[in-house]
Order: structure tokens, then sequence, then C-alpha cells
């Protein structure tokens, strides 16, 4: 017999994090713990209301499924009985925490992954003034962050962008909109961003209205988010974008996100990693992708006041695996 607690958490943010889509201030997530045998395993999701989810919605889904988690359901039972989201990304999580912890081992060694003992990621530039945003990306240049993600809605886009490059001239810059771009005058924004250096941009136009960059000629990489879920996503994507953005809340945990992975690079796109605003748990359990990301985007929970208690170390622009059990 498995216990299993299901419980919510809201971390405070140490600067509000602003996107296109709107602001926070703090960090909503759900836990999920499995112990058997008195070994635990734990796993997070953070509901995203763009997706319909919340915290009360996450908490009755996993609730639906507590008989069957306590009598022992499978990863694989797990794929079937619950959709893709946040909530099934929180118990593949633990199941997969708590099949690591069983065995002794981390969990890319359980996933075959070869992991460097360090990982470079990006930093978050969120949205404010042209002025502001190139004093934060100065200020994580001078910290050791050498790929900066620079969030944008559809305002002041020349003028943000050239702020930041003089700022941070070396740096790697990629650009995400968070859908909120128009196809209108969009040849002309990727040509900027080509001008600027920029490598890579991120969901311009919202996921219903992608369609528009089939056999869209443009001069840097785009890379899907929004659009792309899971393995279901692919079929629509290969004349749109080069490369997709796997994230565990998105896929419904690291299983559905392992085999994306590998669909994705079959299709000839390449894979970026990503995350919510969540904790350091989250991140742990996105690692064993790591390794094949062009770019990873794991700085969730340095937006946080306080993270849980340590296991991986973050500095500006990079992830340390502090301990490996």
């Amino acid at each position: 017999m498995r216990t299993v607690k299901v419980y919510p958490e809201l971390w405070p943010l140490h600067t509000p994090f602003v996107i296109a889509r709107g602001t926070r201030t703090s960090a909503g997530v759900v836990v999920v713990e499995l112990e058997e045998e008195g070994i635990k395993g734990v796993g997070e999701c953070t509901p995203y209301p763009r997706y319909g989810e919340s915290e009360a919605s996450v908490l009755a889904q996993i609730a639906a499924i507590l008989p069957e988690l306590e009598q022992g359901l499978t990863r694989e039972q797990l794929q079937q009985l619950l959709p893709a989201g946040a909530a099934r990304n929180a118990v593949d999580c633990a199941l997969w925490d708590l099949a690591a912890r069983r065995s002794g081992r981390s969990l890319w060694q359980l996933t075959d992954t070869p992991m460097p003992p360090r990982i470079r990621m990006a930093q978050t530039v969120s949205i404010d003034t042209p002025e502001a945003m190139a004093s934060s990306a100065l200020a994580l240049w001078q910290h050791g962050a050498q790929l900066l993600k620079i969030k944008l809605d559809d305002h002041l886009i020349t003028e943000r962008l050239m702020a930041i490059r003089a700022a941070a001239p070396q740096a790697q810059l990629i650009v995400d909109a968070n859908e909120s771009w128009k196809s209108e005058g969009l040849a002309a924004r990727c040509q900027l961003l080509a001008d600027l250096g920029v490598a890579m941009l991120e969901q311009p136009l919202p996921a219903g209205d992608d369609a528009a960059l089939d056999n869209f000629i443009h001069p840097l990489p785009v890379c899907a988010d929004e659009s792309c879920h899971t393995r279901d996503s692919l079929a629509a994507l290969g004349k749109r974008y080069e490369m997709v953005n796997i994230k565990l809340d998105k896929t419904g945990g690291l299983t559905e996100a392992l085999a994306l992975a590998q669909a994705a690079e079959a299709a000839g796109l390449a894979v970026m990693l990503g995350c919510m605003l969540c904790t350091s748990r989250a991140i742990s359990a996105a690692l064993p992708l790591a390794p094949r990301a062009r770019f990873v985007d794991l700085d969730g929970p340095t937006w946080l006041a306080v993270d849980v208690e340590p296991g991986l170390a973050f500095s500006s622009g990079e992830i340390t695996l502090a301990e490996v059990r």
C-alpha cells in the first residue's frame, strides 16, 4: 500500500515577473508525495491558467485517481488515466522520483542520461522599460549569465532590444513574445532580431494563429512553446517551426517529455527545455532532458525569494548538480 499526500504551496517572488500575459508576484505549485516502505518520492507542478488550469482543478484531477495511486499505479497506467498537463506532471514526476530513490540512483542515472556537473541555462529579463531591461541584462551578464531570454510584448520592441544589445553586446539573446505578436509586420520584426544577433524567437503568434508561419521565410529559428504540448502536436509544426520548447507541465511529466524529445528530433526539430515559475524540485525532474537541449531555460527557482532545500545550486546562468545520490 502506498501513502499519498497532495498539497498546494505558495512561493513569493523576490521581483515581479512580467510577460506579455501579465505580472506574477508568487509561484503557486501543487506537490505530490508518494511513500512506499519508508521511501518517499516527490513531484511538483505549476497549474497554468493559460491552459485552463488552477490549483483547484489540479487537486481535483489528482483526487480522482487517489485510489489507484494508493494501490500502486504505474507511470504507464497514469498516461491513460490523466490527460497531459500539470496534474499528471506532478504524479508522473513523483513516480519517477520514487523509483530513483528505491533504486539508489539519481534520476539521470535511471534514465541513462550522462550529466555534466554544470548546465548552462538562460536567465530571463522580464518586461519593463527599455532602460530597466538593459540594466537587468547588464547585471545578469556581469554576474556570469551568457544566455539571456528576453520577454517581450507588442510594444517598444526595437527600443527594448537595442537597449539590451547595447548593454550586453556579447550576450547570446533569445526572445520570447508569449503569443503577443500578429502576422502583420512579423517579417520585419524577425529581420530586426536577426540584425541584432538574436539566436531564436519563441512563440511569436498565438497558438491558434500560427498557421501563418506555414512556409514563412525567416532569418532566425522560431520555437514552438504554447503550440507544442505532446507528441500529438508535432504533425502541425514541421512547416512552421525549427524548435520545440518542452516543459513537463505541458507534457504531463517526464515520461511523455522524453518521448516528445525523441520524436521531435526524429522530425528534424531541435529541442529547448523550459519550465514554469517553480521550485528546484520541478527542475530536478526535468534534468534528464538538459543534455539534448539546444537551449536550457530552467531559471524558474531563481525568481523565488526562497527555494526548497538544496539539491541543485543555481548561479547566474548555470545549474550545478550539488549532490548526486
